[in-house]
């Protein structure tokens, strides 16, 4: 071969030194004729047809959860101490408060909406329900999972009624949010990992 390693360079299979797509035999002193074909980029491919899908999810993952969850969360604990309330915060700070819930709900169900987009293949009405979308979301990701089970996603729905009723007279409710931020979060991340797959950098130079 015209291009040789360093003598330092252990045995073993590098990538051939003539550019072209496969692994050559470094004997330690020379380049042997023994080689191996790389393996076809199936992954590479995987990734690119589920590109905007994974772009979706992430957007749902950083933004659609905590938009929908935590505006939901912020504007029942504005309403429950609207001035005139029991407990009532300066009105400055209530209509502060609400305006940016309203802003986190809207952003939060369009990352949604488009999350349920990309999920089901085409636009459908489910898309579109403030909010709801988020569970439809998270519906369809359980499906892509192989576990077709709506009971989790109606506990989660059951748990943020109740905190929507009754966070005024208990406030420890306001921990059902975090919890279903929580259970949503780990399901997204589960199909966000199954459609990347395995880290490609371990890809070994032995046989």
């Amino acid at each position: 071969m015209s291009s040789s390693l360093p003598a330092a360079v252990p045995p073993g299979w590098y990538p051939d030194p003539a550019g072209l797509r496969q692994w050559r035999v470094w004997t330690g002193t020379e380049w042997s004729e023994v080689t191996r074909s790389y393996p076809a980029p199936v992954v590479s491919t995987s990734l690119a047809a589920n590109l905007p899908l994974l772009q979706a999810l992430r957007r749902i993952l950083v933004a659609g959860i905590a938009g929908v969850l935590g505006g939901l969360a912020l504007l029942v604990s504005a309403l429950a101490h609207w001035p005139g309330t029991a407990h009532p915060t300066p009105w400055w700070f209530a209509l502060s408060a609400s305006n940016v819930a309203v802003a986190l709900l809207v952003v939060g169900s369009v990352v949604c909406a488009f999350g349920v987009k990309e999920l089901n293949g085409r636009w459908t009405l489910e898309a579109f329900l403030p909010g709801v979308n988020l569970f439809v979301a998270s519906l369809l990701v359980t499906r892509r999972l192989g576990r077709s089970k709506v009971s989790r996603v109606v506990a989660e729905m059951v748990v943020l009624a109740l905190f929507v009723f009754a966070a005024r007279d208990d406030l420890w409710l306001c921990v059902g949010p975090i919890a279903v931020a929580y259970v949503e979060t780990s399901w997204f991340s589960a199909l966000i990992d199954q459609l990347t797959g395995p880290p490609t950098g371990a890809t070994s130079n032995g046989s």
